[in-house]
């Protein structure tokens, strides 16, 4: 599979797009005012303590404090202590108590961050652990031989008594290079040492590189042919910082030099418009339903406009296939995490499930979010999570809708016209009213005067005051003000 990575960057927004095989696959977007906080290490102060659910609001000068969980806290248990037993919030911190925290994942919706104090600085090739003392080999780098040829090498080496991880970038990494990580990550953390025990006040510590430089580190497939940034200031900071911890991939870093906007190359804007839809087109005329709720997100497959060619139960199959495929790379490009629930359709061959199930976990392998899929349920509902740390594409591009306040309806004109009509009836009573003005939005004004002209005569009888219907193109449509006079 060839790989593109496309950086377009201006001095307010950073935006990179991951291309496989001509076709847009996952997106990241940073903003200056708005960067994301994961990785960054605070010094924090313990605001309030929870013992009711085992958890800790922690001031890291955010404008919402940031939630520390008793799992996400690290100790050691004293030798007395033989079972290990786990221990109670209160056993860990004390309100007005300082405590050096990592975020691990960003502020998503009306909660905060959520925190840790298990703190990692992570490199190409490792991640330091200076808070423990084992190694470990990521599950990824499945050959046996390799991964304890990684183990034997960091665990010989002058640690420091800290622990390390290596990661799936360093499969097949020389030992040369993974000693020149695991050096600068002592070194940092050293640096990051001394600025915490200096710090007396809440605030950050140590901030995790900007996005382009982060997406370079993380970078583990081998596949990418070459990596085009359109901004020459941009292009040299990568360049140094490659030439200094990546030396291999500095032959990928290209200027793009052209007029035309470097996404245009690919429709990478036309994607990211459909990316924003609920509606996901499949090629062989069936679509996708993705509904994204703060709860978890739905998606109902449906076979549209495909009829096939054999049967009813063959056409569903192939339709669930294409499903699964393209719900894969949608999760990727929505970065949607949490509960999802899949509603294929109801197929009754039992291979044909096990088919589509192996189709999705498959598509999933290139995911670098961690993702649990179970088996199809009575209900026929396939469960899945995939790992969350940052906000999705809808909830970054866009907001809540003011008409409908993000419902996604908006009440028609007739029950609008029925509100006014209780709310005047309720003013009349309530006061002493000589007339009354009605501002509303336009198409409401319009259903009084035309199919609603007698029920309006007949309240307006009732009521014994005149009413006057003001048009307000400035009103959403359920908006309105009954005016007393």
């Amino acid at each position: 599979m060839s790989e593109e990575l496309l950086v377009n960057a201006s001095p307010e927004e950073t935006r990179i797009a991951t291309i496989e095989n001509g076709v847009l696959a996952e997106l990241w977007v940073e903003r200056a005012n708005k960067r994301g906080l994961v990785g960054n290490i605070y010094q924090g102060k313990v605001v309030r303590v929870l013992p009711g659910m085992e958890a800790a609001f922690v001031e890291i000068g955010l404008d919402r404090a940031a939630f520390l969980h008793v799992s996400d806290i690290a100790w050691a248990p004293s030798e007395a202590d033989v079972t290990e037993r786990p221990r109670a919030i209160h056993e860990h911190l004390h309100e007005g108590q300082l405590v050096l925290v990592q975020v691990v994942k960003d502020p998503l919706g009306t909660k905060g961050a959520r925190l840790t104090t298990h703190v990692t600085l992570p490199s190409r090739y490792l991640v330091l652990m200076p808070l423990d003392d084992t190694v470990g080999v990521s599950t990824k780098i499945e050959n046996a031989e390799e991964r304890d040829r990684l183990r034997a090498i960091v665990e010989d080496s002058d640690r420091q008594g800290h622990g390390f991880i290596v990661r799936t970038a360093a499969e097949d990494a020389n030992e040369a290079a993974l000693r020149h990580d695991r050096d600068f990550l002592l070194r940092l953390w050293a640096v990051v040492s001394r600025r915490a025990e200096a710090q007396t006040e809440i605030g950050i510590v140590h901030q995790d590189l900007p996005l382009v430089l982060r997406v370079l580190r993380d970078l583990s497939s081998s596949s990418i042919e070459r990596i085009r940034i359109d901004s020459r200031e941009n292009l040299s900071k990568a360049q140094q910082f490659v030439s200094e911890f990546l030396p291999e991939q500095i032959e990928l870093l290209e200027h793009y030099p052209g007029e035309r906007p470097i996404f245009d190359i690919y429709n990478v804007e036309d994607e990211i418009l459909r990316a924003l839809n609920t509606k996901v087109q499949l090629k062989s005329g069936g679509y996708l339903i993705i509904d994204q709720t703060e709860s978890m997100t739905t998606v109902d497959v449906n076979t549209g406009g495909f009829v096939g060619h054999r049967n009813l139960e063959e056409t569903i199959f192939k339709t669930n296939l294409e499903a699964a495929q393209a719900l894969a790379r949608q999760l990727r490009l929505r970065n949607l995490g949490g509960i999802i629930i899949i509603d294929f359709i109801d197929m009754i061959d039992e291979e044909h499930k096990r088919q589509v199930l192996r189709a999705l976990e498959k598509s999933l392998d290139r995911d670098h979010a961690k993702t649990q899929v179970c088996a199809v349920s009575q209900l026929g509902l396939v469960e899945m999570t995939r790992k969350r740390t940052r906000e999705s594409l809808e909830d970054l591009l866009c907001e809540a809708c003011p008409s409908c306040e993000g419902r996604g309806k908006v009440k028609t004109a007739e029950t609008v016209c029925y509100e006014i009509s209780r709310e005047i009836i309720r003013q009349v009573r309530q006061f002493d009213v000589s007339s009354l003005t009605v501002l509303a939005a336009q198409d409401v004004v319009d259903l009084f005067l035309d199919d609603f002209s007698d029920y309006m005569a007949e309240l307006e009888a009732f009521v014994a005051v005149p009413i006057r219907l003001q048009g307000e193109p400035i009103y959403t449509r359920e908006q309105y003000d009954v005016v007393l006079v």
